[in-house]
């Protein structure tokens, strides 16, 4: 069968056969070393639906995608693919047609649109690439998807959300029948998110079975028919998302209900941070803004408004053109992140894995890479002093890890946040800046971390956060400063923060 075929016949075909099951996975368990990561688990994926996988970090999604994708093999149950057995092996699951979307997309980066879709399928005569009908049949595909997007393009020049929409196109270029969409949204704006979920419209329509893992449940209620949440392994449930809403949803994964965190009233302390007139040519214009003791401040705005950009200035991780950076009156020499955490600054950047935390390193160790001088005062680390940090970081936040030897990329997303979070409280910081601090974790673990914040604030430690969560803005800020275009747009206090309020200055202010 010819790939162009291929992509005409099994439409049809699963246009009359919807809510037909795809993927089944029959009683699967799965145990590591010290871990059950799944216990007698039942799921399935029909034609024509999108089931939304749902949990906790930890809950066992990741393990439950990676049996579905071919990476692992149950202990025991089975996986089956129109009726087949799956094997242990991601080209076979492949074959059977089940594709992963991951959140960072996959894709050669010297290759074109067009050859990452053909990718490991190119069109040839007598082991000869023919261009012509690579870019024929790639060309059909992508219209399907994203008929705006060059098939010669090449693939480093496309977006997060472009390189998501080229990996769909491969999977139908492939005859998929089963996409597995992982965190899919992460790293999209707005506007590529509703663009996602279009095309997921779409492919539902023509039959695909699609499962989706998110943590955001605003997004698992457009996009969802049925929910299926997972915690501690086991199976809570699987229903359609039509009988649930927001708070079922968090009672299955967390087993109990989960009240919203909101700051704490109190009047503010003396002024710790001052940003003076601060510009970055094409970045930054004129931003300034004080920060006081006890208070917690929100950057909020839309993607590309300046908020991270202008954090990394104050941190010193990026230098800026013109203004002042004080801390406590004292003037912060720019671009230089040691003499700002000398001061008594501390950053938890957005992106924790590359830029916070080293993964092949032990839990202990991240937590105490802010304090390594007073660990290791002559250059070799005294383990006594190590210890005594590592419980001095992790004391109010809760780590929940095997050992604090484990390497810190087995953790959960949410425990590698508080490592990070960790880190800088065993420096007692004055200022404590936060970059999407729930980004990615789980509800139960948004809460922790979310009192955490409010209990810092509350014993005077001045905090920034730059948060695109609204519910989050609303309920931690005692101010929030909306910035649009690189510039602080304008601000508002606790009594004036509402959606409508933020939205009106993030885009028109």
């Amino acid at each position: 069968m010819t790939v162009a075929t291929s992509l005409a016949a099994p439409i049809v075909s699963r246009l009359m056969e919807v809510e037909r099951p795809l993927l089944v996975a029959d009683g699967v368990s799965k145990t590591f070393p010290g871990v059950i990561a799944l216990d007698e688990v039942s799921f399935e994926v029909r034609a024509g639906e999108v089931n939304a996988l749902v949990g906790e970090n930890g809950a066992g999604k990741s393990t439950l995608i990676k049996l579905m994708a071919g990476y692992y093999a149950p202990d025991s149950g089975v996986i089956r693919v129109n009726g087949i057995v799956l094997e242990a092996d991601p080209a076979t699951a492949h074959r059977a047609g089940v594709a992963t979307i991951h959140q960072d997309h996959h894709l050669v980066p010297s290759m074109t649109v067009a050859e990452n879709i053909m990718l490991g399928h190119w069109p040839s005569r007598y082991g000869v690439i023919s261009k012509r009908e690579q870019l024929e049949h790639a060309s059909r595909v992508i219209a399907q998807v994203a008929p705006d997007l060059s098939p010669e393009m090449l693939a480093r020049r496309l977006s997060p959300a472009e390189g998501q929409l080229v990996e769909i196109a491969r999977a139908l270029s492939e005859d998929s029948q089963v996409l597995i969409m992982d965190e899919p949204t992460t790293s999209l704006s707005g506007k590529e998110i509703d663009q996602l979920f279009r095309v997921v419209d779409e492919l539902k329509a023509k039959g695909l079975g699609i499962v989706f893992v998110s943590h955001w449940l605003e997004e698992v209620f457009r996009i969802a028919d049925r929910v299926t949440v997972l915690r501690d392994g086991r199976l809570v449930g699987s229903e359609p998302a039509s009988e649930l809403d927001t708070d079922k949803v968090i009672h299955m994964m967390v087993g109990r209900g989960v009240d919203t965190v909101t700051t704490k009233s109190q009047a503010a302390g003396d002024i710790v941070l001052e940003v003076r007139n601060l510009n970055r040519i094409g970045v930054l214009d004129d931003v300034s803004l004080v920060v006081r003791a006890g208070e917690i401040v929100t950057l909020a705005g839309l993607v590309g408004a300046g908020r991270t950009e202008l954090v990394n200035c104050i941190f010193g991780v990026d230098r800026y053109d013109s203004g002042e950076v004080l801390l406590e009156n004292r003037p912060l020499p720019p671009g230089d992140p040691n003499a700002a955490i000398e001061a008594g600054i501390g950053l938890a950047p957005e992106d924790r894995r590359h830029q916070a935390l080293i993964g092949n390193l032990s839990v202990m160790t991240n937590a105490t890479l802010a304090v390594l001088k007073r660990i290791a005062p002559r250059g070799i680390i005294s383990k006594e002093r190590e210890r005594a940090a590592f419980d001095k970081a992790t004391r109010s936040v809760a780590v929940k890890m095997s050992s604090p030897n484990a390497p810190v990329s087995t953790l959960s997303g949410g425990n590698q946040q508080k490592v990070v979070l960790g880190r800088w409280l065993a420096r007692n910081p004055k200022l404590l800046i936060l970059d999407e601090p729930t980004k990615g974790i789980d509800v139960g673990a948004k809460v922790e971390i979310s009192e955490i914040i409010v209990q810092l604030a509350a014993e005077g430690t001045a905090i920034l956060i730059v948060s695109s969560e609204m519910p989050e803005v609303i309920a931690l800020s005692d101010r929030v400063i909306v910035m649009r275009s690189g510039h602080v747009a304008g601000e508002l206090g606790r009594e004036a923060i509402t959606p409508e309020a933020v939205m009106n200055l993030a885009t028109t202010g």
